[in-house]
Formats: C-alpha cells, sequence, structure tokens
C-alpha cells in the first residue's frame, strides 16, 4: 500500500496554506511531520484524510485517484490532541464502535476489541469508562479505536500534546513498537525535534506550508538541506552567524578573525552562514581548534539537570544547552567556544554549502 501527494496545494482566499507538495508513503512506515505551529501540519494531515479537497494536484491511494473520495470511504483514521472518546460508553464499547458502523458481526468485533486492546494494554480496562481512567489510558483508548478499524492510513495530530510529561514519556516509548506491529501507515505530527528522534521512521519537516525534506529521519537531523530545515529541527532553534572565508582564515561581522579549521579550511572564499545547535555550545575548551567568542549573558533557565543560556554576541542572539546546573551572573562577559567539527555551512540564500564533520561520521 503507497499514499502519494502528487502536487498537492491548498490554496484559501488569497493564502497559501499548503504549498505544492510531493510526497509518498509507504505500507508500514512511520511518517513524522515536523514543524511549528501554523506550519502546515494539520491541513496537510487534512488532505491526507479526504476531510479537504486539494486545490492542485492529486491524492493517489494503491495507484487509485481518490482526491475526490469521502473521508467516509477511505480507510482513513485519526486522532488528536484531545481525548475524544464516549464517556457513556465502557472502553470496550469504545473501541468497537467503529466496527459496528462498519457493520461487523459479534465475533469479528470481539477479536479485533481484544486483540487492539491487548496492543494498548487496556484489557483490565475494558469494563470501565473512560473518566475512570488515567489521561494516558484515555488516550489509549483512542487511540485504539483508530486501529481497530484496520485502517490503511492512521493520522495523529499531536496526540500527546495534552498529557503529562512521564504519560508522553511512556507512551512515546511504545508508540514505535505498536505501529510497527499494526502494519499501517501512519502519519505523526509533532512540534517537538526530539519526539521525532525517538519516534525513528522519516520525517518531513514543514516551514510556512512548505514539505522543505523528507527522508529518514536520522538523516533529516544530521544532513538538513537547508538553513530552515535545520531551524525546524533543532529545539531551541539552530544559531547561525554570518561568516565570510578569506584565505586561511574566518571573518566574523564583529571585525574579529580566527583562523580556518576542520572542514571550515576547505571551504572556498566567500560569503557563508554558519551554523550550530545549542548543546554544542561549551563553557571551556575542550578540543584543540575550538573557536572562542566573548558574549553577553542576557537569560539563564535551569531545568535541573541542564542550563540554557541566551547570549548576545553583538547583536546576534544565540542559545546555549549546556549540561549541569550553572550559577551565572546575568548581563556578565560570558567565553563559549564552539568546536568547528559541529558546524553546518550554509549559503547566503541558507543552501546547504557543507554539513558538521561529525553528522558526516555518524
Amino acid at each position: 500500500m503507497t499514499l502519494v501527494l502528487d502536487g498537492v496545494s491548498k490554496v484559501v482566499g488569497a493564502q497559501t496554506h499548503i504549498h505544492p507538495t510531493d510526497l509518498t508513503l509507504l505500507n508500514g512506515s512511520m511518517n513524522v511531520l515536523l514543524g511549528p505551529t501554523l506550519s502546515g501540519k494539520t491541513s496537510l494531515m487534512r488532505l491526507m484524510a479526504g476531510l479537504d479537497s486539494p486545490s492542485t494536484g492529486r491524492i493517489l491511494w494503491n495507484d487509485k485517484d481518490v482526491t475526490g473520495m469521502r473521508v467516509q470511504d477511505r480507510k482513513v483514521a485519526m486522532v488528536y490532541q484531545q481525548f475524544i472518546n464516549y464517556p457513556s460508553m465502557t472502553v470496550y464499547e469504545n473501541i468497537a464502535s467503529p466496527m459496528r458502523l462498519l457493520g461487523k458481526s459479534a465475533t469479528e468485533i470481539d477479536t479485533a476489541v481484544q486483540k487492539t486492546a491487548d496492543l494498548m494494554k487496556l484489557t483490565p480496562m475494558l469494563s470501565r469508562k473512560p473518566l475512570e481512567l488515567s489521561g494516558g489510558q484515555q488516550q489509549r483508548c483512542a487511540l485504539a479505536r483508530a486501529l481497530v478499524k484496520d485502517a490503511g492510513l492512521v493520522l495523529l495530530d499531536e496526540p500527546l500534546a495534552n498529557l503529562d510529561y512521564k504519560l508522553r514519556e511512556e507512551l512515546r516509548a511504545e508508540i514505535p513498537r505498536i505501529f510497527e506491529e499494526a502494519g499501517s501507515i501512519f502519519v505523526y505530527a509533532t512540534t517537538e525535534p526530539e519526539e521525532a528522534l525517538l519516534l525513528g521512521g522519516n520525517t518531513a519537516t514543514l516551514w510556512e506550508g512548505r514539505v522543505t525534506q523528507f527522508g529518514p529521519t536520522p538523516d533529516v537531523y544530521r544532513q538538513p538541506v537547508d538553513a530552515t530545515t535545520a531551524r525546524v529541527f533543532s529545539d531551541p532553534p539552530m544559531n547561525f552567524l554570518p561568516i565570510e572565508k578569506r584565505g586561511t582564515e574566518l571573518l566574523f561581522g564583529d571585525g574579529r578573525r580566527t583562523a580556518a579549521s576542520g572542514p571550515l579550511a576547505g571551504l572556498s572564499d566567500g560569503r557563508y552562514l554558519a551554523g550550530f545547535r545549542p548543546n554544542h555550545v561549551e563553557l571551556h575548551r575542550h578540543v584543540a581548534g575550538a573557536m572562542e567568542f566573548d558574549t553577553r549573558l542576557a537569560v539563564t533557565e535551569i531545568t535541573g539537570s541542564e542550563t540554557f543560556v541566551h547570549l548576545d554576541l553583538h547583536g546576534e542572539r544565540w542559545v546555549g544547552l549546556i549540561h549541569g546546573v550553572h550559577d551565572l551572573k546575568l548581563g556578565s562577559s560570558l567565553r563559549v567556544y564552539l568546536d568547528p567539527a559541529h558546524v553546518y555551512v550554509f549559503a547566503e540564500d541558507g543552501g546547504l554549502v557543507a554539513p558538521a564533520a561529525y553528522a558526516l561520521a555518524a
């Protein structure tokens, strides 16, 4: 089974919600839509489901054009952020409800419900009502109702967003196993890069209604095709710094010069945009040849085991994610270090020129 989006777009009035998009999703695959709020994730899922019609292009299911087909006539299931369960029904009846609507026999329904409940670890709760369940169990029930339909396409629109941290982590760890056993095409929307990495499979990064890159999740993370994709696939977003390569030196906007070392030494002369992730900012020099920057500390945020430092470098705002708890004085000067092997190089127009050396070695 395959789902193909062929030049699909969505325009409403003067606004383009989805720019022309080509995607091919394969049977049994996990596909993550990663992007900030209003990047087009839900709009794209609604087009896949048949809830909205595309302005241009076609949607093919197993080589059949289903562009104009009603959602009721497609084998599609969708799960949202909210726990959409029927409060007056037991968990068993909630899970069984889609099959009853399809006119399945009592034996078929019972077999499917028991199998799906076991998969979702809901068997002991089948006689309970949804309000007697924890938040995680309620969302499991909603997921089970989607899976029991044996839908070829399962769409999950930020399904864990309303759960607390512990429950999110619990379900995140289980979802890849659940999806692997179910065998459908899964599309999972999220704003969180960490969630995309945990889920694996393939990731499509979205920005302002455009799919900027699609491919195996680790590849998209390590080798983003442009600065926009790199920004989307980093939390906090990737830091950037305009640089100029001249001979054996790098020139920065503040007039400072440093030797071009590591992968930066091989660049042709010209202007570039250097990018690096917050977790690669260091407070101490750990490698020979590390670049150093004298910044001003604007804000600190201590998360318990890590410290976010918001830095100002002559008007450039950076965020560093430093392991451990650090008591730093706001407004003070702070020297930070960056290993050149962690630097991505982009052209001035944003296209990737050279991935970070560490990413190539991974």
